[in-house]
């Protein structure tokens, strides 16, 4: 029988969102039994064609619904837009009614995670965005719980909801260590869970 999986599952434009991405992965990794898989998602384009390849030329592989299928649990993350989930998750998820039909997400645990170009942008409302469509999936939300210390001396990102990050108004911000500890630490906590379940 396979390993186990965590899809580690993100869009980002600017690179922090990949940044987040990375460390959450790393925190999959830290649990015994459970690996971590990193996809990305294509952007959009109001252009009615193929504008992308079917291979990024860099980074991650494009998510197929076989990879959600798949995976023991699910970590989903993007960049808020105006409070919100970016448009290329959203076009992602909205993709995924074969899996919604089936069950296949149902009971496996998810979290989310998000990346904000001001303090006050969203990173709360972004991250309860992307919970709804797992919901529907039937599947188990994964918060960060106040054991972790790091919640109670943020002054950056980091909620309750998921992990955060603070890019700064150009965006090119770099995680600090809090950041990055609680993105490892919400990663562990999905493999942990994850494995629990898959059992």
């Amino acid at each position: 029988m396979a390993e186990p999986y965590v899809l580690v599952l993100y869009y980002s434009r600017q690179g922090s969102t990949a940044a987040m991405a990375q460390q959450i992965a790393r925190g999959v990794e830290l649990e015994a039994g459970v690996s971590a898989r990193l996809r990305t998602v294509p952007s959009v384009s109001a252009t009615c064609e193929q504008v992308e390849e079917d291979i990024p030329n860099e980074g991650p592989l494009f998510c197929e619904l076989d990879d959600l299928s798949g995976c023991a649990g699910l970590v989903m993350g993007s960049p808020t837009r105006f409070g919100n989930m970016a448009a290329p998750m959203k076009y992602f998820m909205d993709q995924t009614s074969s899996l919604w039909l089936s069950g296949a997400m149902i009971d496996k645990p998810a979290a989310v995670f998000t990346s904000t170009t001001s303090i006050h942008g969203g990173q709360e409302s972004t991250l309860l965005s992307m919970m709804l469509p797992l919901m529907h999936h039937g599947m188990i939300i994964a918060g960060l719980p106040y054991s972790e210390p790091e919640l109670m001396t943020t002054a950056t990102g980091g909620t309750p909801y998921g992990a955060s990050h603070w890019a700064g108004g150009d965006s090119k911000r770099p995680l600090d260590e809090t950041e990055a500890t609680l993105c490892r630490a919400l990663g562990q906590r999905v493999a942990r869970l994850s494995l629990r379940m898959h059992k």
